[in-house]
């Protein structure tokens, strides 16, 4: 059986196999050559040109709003927001996996985190005096280098 791709523009693949065809893309920069042995015949020649093909996983395509992250607001915004009115919470310095339920918007009273989504998302560092927004159904790891101490709101 001959199989025959072509890829991106002016990149081909040909390999032969018999019984099955089995194309490996690899990133490259420039021409590669692999040499695979054979039953049937003594060599089989895998050549690859481009670098736009790989066999990592993919990466999950964004499925949600953003971290937002409010730099330093003033004491007008978080007295509208109500953020002294919330729930307190806070954690040493620490890693750990989470997923929101809901949306949730907290204020940092202390402290530094880098939240990094696991979907593709952008990964947001925040900290002191830092007002931020989680979007509902996001999973995440926290990476917590600062011990945090804030005021949370789940809505």
């Amino acid at each position: 059986m001959v199989c025959h791709f072509l890829q991106h523009r002016t990149a081909l693949l040909f390999l032969l196999l018999t019984p099955a065809c089995l194309a490996f893309i690899a990133p490259s920069s420039s021409l590669t050559k692999t040499t695979i042995p054979n039953a049937r015949s003594s060599l089989i020649t895998e050549r690859t040109f481009s670098s736009h093909f790989s066999l990592a996983p993919a990466v999950k395509m964004v499925s949600g709003p953003e971290i937002e992250v409010v730099s330093q607001p003033d004491q007008a915004f978080l007295e509208k927001k109500g953020v002294f009115n919330w729930g307190t919470w806070g954690c040493d310095v620490s890693k750990f996996p989470w997923t929101y339920d809901s949306n949730e918007s907290c204020y940092l009273l202390a402290g530094k985190v880098t939240v990094t989504p696991s979907d593709g998302r952008q990964p947001a560092t925040f900290g002191k005096g830092d007002f931020v927004t989680f979007p509902a159904g996001m999973s995440c790891t926290w990476d917590v280098s600062e011990a945090v101490q804030k005021h949370f709101n789940f809505f």
